[in-house]
């Protein structure tokens, strides 16, 4: 990987790019230490302390912005989720699905829906929290506060939004991605000096360190692996003869991968579990706060066996869930049969597409269980060791997986610059 880094440096343009990306981020980082006005932040601090769940996976994703509630204190999550919901709507409504389908042109209008719905939620989120969850931390309740506060939560999502197109179109990578895994990685020179202290003072014995890292590495080896999983399968297009050209004979492939739904499963039922821990926020009775920090939070006991759970039986469902959505059998079979494509050994059609189902659902069962595993992993190694890494699946295969993405379009940007030396 410093190999390649080091030999992308020796490209004028590639260099450039990298340079444009790690200074976008360094703008990204600057943003998540100037805090937004009227607000009180240490009031805010003990409350995302004190609440579990949906906040302290924002404060993950903003890196740390969120418990500081500076002007990314949203981060890029409401545009996360507004592509998400028009990913859906595209399967959903005939118009969506032509449209992404009529090409660039149509890609480049849902992109521009997505951004209008970004800036809808962002406004909405900011509403909610701002003035909802954390309306005790409000300096005035004047209006003009109330509506400052708003607009700067929202303005800093906008900026977010443009900062990520800006470093898709013209650095390395794609660029909410990237700053989704610079918020996430900031957080990690922190845990680690917390750790040390905590070492220092025998509250964490190093033999827990060791076993944490040693633990953690092979997580993310194996995510490395699945990440890389695909089932590549065989396809024949038959030869056509026009006139006196010969079309088609061809063989390619269709590749299925194991990870097929990515880390949209983790995060649906990341935020199902942590409704009920939402909740206490609004509903003040002891008993209840009581009942739910007890059996339904990573820290309570037995809590922590019953979350580690319901996570993983609710990954396994929405991963069915959300590939049997993007991935149509029929619609693939049929297209194949139109271009006089065929699977070896099978008849195209209702054949095909039965075997297809097969093989996506024994893929999906290995990708669900893998996801679950990644995701309620984390919880149980923190409740045995107490070292301080609160890095949930979710943010361990971002992490993962936006690095072997980025790393995979530098090799190729180098390999595209040095196309005529291979064919000489």
């Amino acid at each position: 990987m410093f190999k390649t880094i080091q030999n992308a440096f020796k490209i004028p343009d590639l260099r450039k790019k990298i340079i444009f990306t790690s200074l976008m981020l360094v703008v990204f980082r600057i943003g998540t230490a100037i805090p937004v006005p009227g607000i009180n932040v240490d009031i805010i601090k003990q409350m995302v302390e004190q609440q579990a769940g949906i906040l302290s996976f924002y404060d993950i994703v903003a890196g740390g912005a969120f418990s500081n509630f500076t002007i990314f204190a949203l981060s890029i999550t409401p545009y996360i989720t507004s592509s998400i919901v028009i990913q859906l709507l595209t399967v959903g409504i005939p118009a969506l699905e032509d449209m992404q389908k009529s090409g660039e042109e149509g890609r480049k209008k849902i992109l521009q829906y997505t951004r209008y719905l970004t800036v809808i939620l962002a406004l909405v989120q900011a509403t909610a929290i701002s003035i909802g969850f954390f309306n005790q931390a409000l300096v005035s309740r004047s209006p003009l506060n109330m509506i400052s506060v708003v607009l700067t939560l929202t303005a800093g999502t906008a900026f977010l939004m443009w900062l990520g197109e800006q470093i898709t179109e013209k650095g390395i990578g794609n660029g909410i991605s990237l700053i989704i895994f610079a918020g996430i990685v900031s957080r990690l020179p922190g845990a680690t000096i917390q750790t040390f202290r905590l070492m220092g003072s025998g509250e964490i014995n190093p033999l827990q360190v060791i076993v944490f890292l040693v633990i953690s590495l092979l997580i993310i080896v194996g995510v490395i692996i699945v990440l890389q999983g695909v089932r590549k399968i065989p396809v024949q297009y038959a030869k056509r003869v026009v006139g006196r050209k010969t079309y088609g004979g061809q063989s390619t492939h269709i590749p299925l991968k194991v990870n097929q739904a990515g880390v949209i499963p983790v995060i649906f039922a990341t935020s199902m579990l942590a409704f009920p821990q939402t909740l206490t926020i609004f509903i003040t009775n002891p008993s209840y706060q009581a009942f739910v920090a007890r059996w339904f939070t990573p820290a309570g006991s037995p809590g922590v066996y019953i979350y580690t759970a319901l996570e993983f039986l609710m990954i396994i469902f929405f991963t069915y869930f959300y590939v049997s959505i993007t991935f149509n059998p029929d619609e693939v079979a049929d297209n194949m049969k139109n271009s006089s494509g065929f699977i070896p050994g099978i008849r195209p059609g209702k054949q095909t597409a039965e075997y297809l189902s097969t093989v996506l659902n024994r893929l999906t069962l290995a990708g669900a269980i893998f996801l679950a595993l990644i995701a309620s992993l984390p919880t149980l190694i923190y409740s045995v060791t107490n070292v301080p890494f609160r890095f949930g699946g979710t943010a361990l295969l971002i992490v993962v997986g936006v690095a072997i993405e980025t790393m995979k379009q530098i090799e190729a940007q180098m390999v595209m610059r040095h196309y005529q030396g291979f064919l000489k």
